[in-house]
């Protein structure tokens, strides 16, 4: 591991990282088939350690244990005693806080800050959450009177029950807090899952799978794959003993995903790209709009599903929010994830930098203005400034596409083309989230019914809370997460029906 006078991590997140990472299955750490792949620490570009990459063969030891798991002593447990176990987790983590963290921003390259509140705080909040949802999923008893029968004769009722064997793949912008979307509704509902971390940042998914068993899960209902998405993630995928795959990703893989689920029929949810419109209206607050619409596309150098990377800005106020946004763009403190001053880190990789700057370029070739940034960072590492676009039309290449970086495009609306930008904005085959900025209520209501997405906020951007259920439509994903809806996907419905 190399040394960096930047960086004061404890020596537990030092130890876990210089570990020979191997595969979590059925409580055991087992060595996989195939070759190792390197860990990068995104603000340096240094090595920080190696992992197991999976195979085909170790995927199906893997859902072999799930299966054997979920017929056996977990499918004993009581809906509290499954529901404490959630809790336990929830308390390890708070309590392995700084560890975690700090792995999470050498692996992923999350801002210290930004990881540290989704670790302290969202995802043991997120977990206890669901930890008292176990003892509240019920059936119901339906007033039917089948074959004929009067009332009286026959009773009909429901149970939920496991899906089954979760495959949960999921992607680097966040590690632990996906991991964990799935976790939670997998645990709460009796399932027993696969998790296959993205192979760039799979550190807090091995220990995740750690504080699992020390908080009694049963060995095997939580088994760790790391690996490559297109040999361990397609074998999951495809896996005739996996009955749903939880995936959170790209649209592209997405559909992969779902053309390799074909072979069994299984469940999908996928949480996939988005292209969020942001709509500042003149008689919005300013001043939070502007820092309100930065923070919506730069927050994690844009590398989030919801970044509101489409605003537009109504004439009367547009130069003023440009300028507005170029400012609060140019003040972002840059630097190493560890540092506690940052505010805007590293993208994750090599690759990730160039594919922004691929869409920058085009953007510049396509005819958009290039008002603020645009260029990689000259330092160590994966830097790419938080970049502005103006002059920008529906057909350009960084306005139709997720960019999953600190790119921005702007456009100008008059009151009489209010209707015609609403559809401009959801002339992209996503719709996951949005956002409105105005102080008249009428226009609130009416634009928020207007925007076709899967979760649109008013004088604020990418509302998230453990009971807020999140997801897209359109091309940006099937079924939601969080909240109550979260549950269902991981549950399937029995009718019985009993005569006399």
């Amino acid at each position: 591991m190399p040394a960096d006078a930047r960086y004061s991590q404890g020596q537990e997140a030092t130890a876990f990282l210089a570990r020979h990472h191997e595969l979590l299955v059925h409580g055991k750490w087992i060595p996989a088939h195939g070759r190792r792949l390197g860990l990068v620490d995104p603000s340096s570009g240094n090595d920080i350690g190696t992992s197991a990459a999976a195979d085909a063969t170790d995927v199906d030891l893997a859902v072999k244990s799930a299966r054997k798991a979920l017929d056996g002593p977990w499918a004993s447990f009581t809906s509290a005693e499954r529901g404490a176990c959630i809790w336990r987790i929830a308390d390890l983590i708070a309590a392995n806080a700084q560890q975690l963290t700090e792995m999470e921003v050498l692996n992923s390259g999350l801002p210290i800050g930004v990881a540290g509140f989704m670790i302290r705080h969202l995802i043991p909040d997120y977990l206890r959450y669901y930890a008292g949802w176990p003892s509240k999923i019920h059936g119901l008893t339906i007033p039917a009177a089948p074959l004929g029968k009067r009332p009286g004769e026959a009773l009909t009722y429901t149970l939920r029950e496991p899906i089954g064997v979760v495959g949960a793949i999921v992607p680097w912008n966040a590690p632990l807090l996906m991991a964990v979307l799935k976790l939670a509704p997998a645990l709460a509902t009796g399932c027993a899952i696969v998790l296959k971390p993205a192979e760039f940042t799979p550190c807090t998914a091995l220990r995740l799978g750690e504080l699992c068993l020390e908080a009694g899960i049963p060995e095997g209902v939580v088994n760790v794959i790391t690996g490559l998405g297109e040999v361990a993630g397609a074998a999951l995928a495809a896996h005739d003993g996996v009955d749903k795959i939880a995936f959170t990703g790209s649209t592209e893989t997405g559909r992969a995903i779902v053309r390799a689920a074909a072979g069994n029929l299984k469940k999908v949810t996928l949480e996939l790209g988005g292209k969020s419109p942001v709509l500042i209206f003149p008689d919005a607050d300013l001043q939070r709009a502007i820092q309100g619409a930065a923070h919506a596309c730069f927050f994690v150098q844009g590398q989030n599903c919801m970044a509101g990377t489409r605003l537009f800005v109504h004439e009367n106020v547009y130069d003023e929010v440009v300028t507005g946004i170029c400012a609060a763009a140019g003040a972002l403190k840059i630097g190493a994830s560890m540092d506690a001053a940052t505010e805007f880190g590293p993208l994750v990789s090599a690759s990730q930098l160039e594919r922004v700057a691929e869409f920058v370029s085009a953007g510049n070739r396509e005819g958009a203005r290039l008002v603020h940034g645009g260029h990689a960072i000259e330092r160590a590492g994966f830097y790419f400034e938080p970049t502005v676009f103006t002059d920008v039309r529906p057909d350009m290449t960084p306005v139709r596409n997720e960019i999953f970086g600190p790119v921005l495009c702007v456009e100008r609306f008059s009151d009489a083309e209010v209707e015609n930008t609403i559809r401009s904005a959801n002339s992209t085959i996503y719709g996951l989230s949005g956002s409105v900025w105005t102080r008249d209520l009428g226009t609130a209501l009416r634009v928020v019914r207007l925007i076709d997405a899967g979760q649109v906020s008013v004088n604020c951007h990418g509302a998230i809370d453990s009971a807020i259920p999140f997801g897209g439509n359109k091309q940006s994903g099937w079924g939601r997460e969080f909240g109550m809806e979260g549950l269902d996907s991981y549950l399937k419905t029995k009718a019985i029906t009993i005569t006399w």
